[in-house]
């Protein structure tokens, strides 16, 4: 049986929630990021490739990109509250500029298009109150569109603070007999396979997407003890799971792939995967050394390349995977080989990575699916460098 648009179910995977929809399934290339009164954003639209590159001086604004990008797949996790709060609260967030007529309403509005689906949230503060969390953000408005384009027939699911309406085969809108929370996003709280089956849909996709900002490589860091010998396609966030997880792409992934990355990182080493007792650890066969050295052993520089290994490379690609500061700790001699790793994991998953390192971001530009995005501070906001009113059309958000 398929639905209006034509998906198969069980090529959804629906009737299986818990697996994941990957690009196997759906594949959902992003191509614009539309991001208003966040942080230093007062409003800006991002268009977007396969590879992408986001660049710009120091507090230009590159990390409240990426932060904006997982506050949208939080929601559809369920973790919309809690990421807002570990950032400072809603006051935090917001945008802290002039409005333009100072009597605008706050809102914090994210969003993004794809051929597949155009999804929208709009937070605002709640009435006031006497409760202790009077200053949580409330869901003004969320909405998705079937596809790219932001119409009222294409229009599917319609959330406006506490009531959803669903539209069903044949055009016709249903309200949704319940009250869903105020400070959560329909997609976390509503499920309906037969009429709403985008919700389910987007919300999978969503949720495979992966961040990556900064891995632990500290003397205490969990990358350096042994792993459980469990099978592993993805790689914790803390790494605990690494020796896992590359024994994991040697069996049933990209091996020659991850031989190939280590040999080009560091000339003539070998990785080897050393198991016993229920657990696993790392170990690396460089030549000179007369023995092989473990994960405890390891320079910082080469444990974190080995985990950026680990997670690009897995069996289990996610349809969007965001990098922040990938070459944090490594030497400049390392950069093209990551840049390479990062074209590799481009070819299953759309890569967006933040950086401001000259030699990275040139050896990415030099690929032909990268598109630059460099950002700049005009008057205290972060702006598209060179970008005009041109590049800046095409998203309109919905109304509250």
């Amino acid at each position: 049986m398929r639905n209006r648009n034509g998906y198969n179910w069980p090529e959804l995977q629906l009737l299986n929630a818990s697996a994941p929809i990957t690009h196997r399934t759906l594949r959902t290339l992003i191509d614009q990021i539309a991001i208003s009164g966040y942080r230093s954003i007062k409003s800006i639209l991002l268009r977007l490739g396969q590879l992408n590159i986001v660049t710009g001086a120091n507090g230009s604004g590159k990390s409240n990109v990426y932060r904006a990008l997982k506050l949208i797949a939080d929601a559809a996790a369920g973790r919309l509250a809690e990421s807002l709060a570990r950032e400072g609260g809603f006051s935090s967030v917001r945008w802290a500029g002039q409005r333009s007529n100072g009597k605008e309403p706050v809102s914090l509005r994210l969003g993004f298009s794809s051929h597949s689906f155009t999804y929208c949230l709009d937070l605002g503060l709640p009435i006031p109150s006497s409760s202790a969390f009077s200053l949580d953000p409330e869901m003004k408005r969320e909405c998705v569109w079937n596809g790219p384009v932001m119409d009222s027939k294409s229009l599917c699911a319609d959330r406006r603070n506490s009531t959803l309406r669903t539209r069903a085969a044949g055009g016709r809108w249903t309200e949704v007999d319940l009250s869903l929370s105020r400070h959560a996003s329909m997609l976390s709280d509503y499920a309906d396979p037969f009429n709403a089956p985008e919700l389910i849909v987007l919300r999978e996709s969503l949720r495979t997407w992966r961040f990556y900002d900064t891995f632990r490589v500290d003397s205490k860091a969990p990358a350096r003890r042994p792993s459980i010998a469990s099978f592993t396609p993805v790689m914790s966030g803390d790494g605990s799971d690494m020796a896992a997880a590359l024994q994991t792409i040697i069996e049933i992934g990209d091996h020659d792939g991850l031989y190939r990355t280590i040999d080009d990182a560091f000339p003539g080493s070998r990785i080897r995967i050393e198991t016993g007792d229920s657990v696993m650890q790392v170990a690396l066969d460089q030549p000179g050394i007369l023995r092989v050295l473990t994960a405890s052993e390891l320079s910082d520089g080469t444990l974190r390349f080995l985990l950026l290994v680990a997670a690009m490379l897995t069996p289990r690609p996610p349809e969007l995977m965001v990098l922040n500061e990938p070459e944090n700790s490594l030497h400049p001699d390392l950069l093209p080989a990551l840049a390479r790793l990062i074209q590799l994991a481009a070819e299953n998953s759309q890569v967006i990575v933040v950086s401001h390192n000259p030699i990275l971001v040139r050896e990415l530009e030099q690929d032909d699916r990268c598109i630059p995005i460099k950002l700049e501070k005009d008057e205290g906001a972060t702006v598209l460098q060179d970008g005009d009113l041109l590049s800046q059309y095409g998203w309109k958000w919905p109304s509250r």
